[in-house]
C-alpha cells in the first residue's frame, strides 16, 4: 500500500492514478468512493466541505479493502486524514492484513491549491469550502505525518506545486 496524502487540490488523484496505471496497481481514492456512495444529508454536508466521521470513513474503507488481496499492492489516496483513522490503518498493517510500502505527502501552498480547485469547477470547490478544507488539513491531517514518523514509517514530502509530470517523476525518485 502506497499512501498519498495532501490537501484537496495538491494532485493526489492525478498522481495516484498515474502511479497506479504505470505500475498496474489498484487505485483507491476515498474522494471518488465518497462521491459515489454518500447520499442524502451527509452528501450535502460533504459538498460543503465537511469531513465524514472517522467511524463512517473506516467502515467504508474496510468494505473496499475486502476487495483487495492481502498481497496486492495499491495506491490509497486520501486516507487516513485523522489520528484515529491512522490508528485503524496501522492496526491493519500490524495484523498483516495490509503492507505499508510508503507514505507520500504532496505539499502545495494554499494559493496553488485554491487556483487548481477553482479551475476544476466542482460544486464543492468554492472559496468557503476550500478554506475549510485547508484549515482541516493543517489541524487534523498534518499531524498524521508525525504519527507515521513515530510509527517508523518513512514519509516522502514532494513539492506538488510543480508541473504534474515533474511531481510524478519526483514521486518515482522518492519511492522507486
Amino acid at each position: 500500500m502506497i499512501i498519498l496524502t495532501g490537501v484537496a487540490g495538491s494532485g493526489k488523484s492525478m498522481q495516484g492514478k498515474m502511479f497506479a496505471d504505470e505500475h498496474g496497481y489498484a487505485w483507491i481514492s476515498t474522494g471518488e468512493i465518497l462521491r459515489v456512495l454518500v447520499t442524502g444529508k451527509r452528501r450535502h454536508e460533504m459538498l460543503e466541505g465537511k469531513l465524514l466521521s472517522d467511524e463512517e470513513m473506516i467502515k467504508i474503507l474496510d468494505t473496499v479493502l475486502n476487495l483487495i488481496a492481502a498481497d496486492q499492492e495499491f495506491v490509497l489516496d486520501g486516507f487516513p486524514r485523522t489520528i484515529p483513522q491512522g490508528d485503524w490503518l496501522m492496526d491493519q498493517v500490524h495484523s498483516g492484513r495490509l503492507k505499508l510500502t510508503a507514505v507520500v505527502n504532496l505539499d502545495a501552498s494554499e494559493d496553488v491549491v485554491r487556483e487548481r480547485l477553482m479551475s476544476r469547477g466542482r460544486q464543492d470547490d468554492n472559496e468557503e469550502a476550500i478554506a475549510k478544507r485547508f484549515n482541516e488539513y493543517r489541524t487534523v491531517t498534518l499531524p498524521i505525518l508525525e504519527y507515521f514518523k513515530k510509527e517508523n514509517v518513512e514519509v516522502y514530502n514532494i513539492d506538488a506545486s510543480k508541473d504534474p509530470r515533474i511531481v510524478h517523476d519526483d514521486i518515482l525518485k522518492a519511492i522507486g
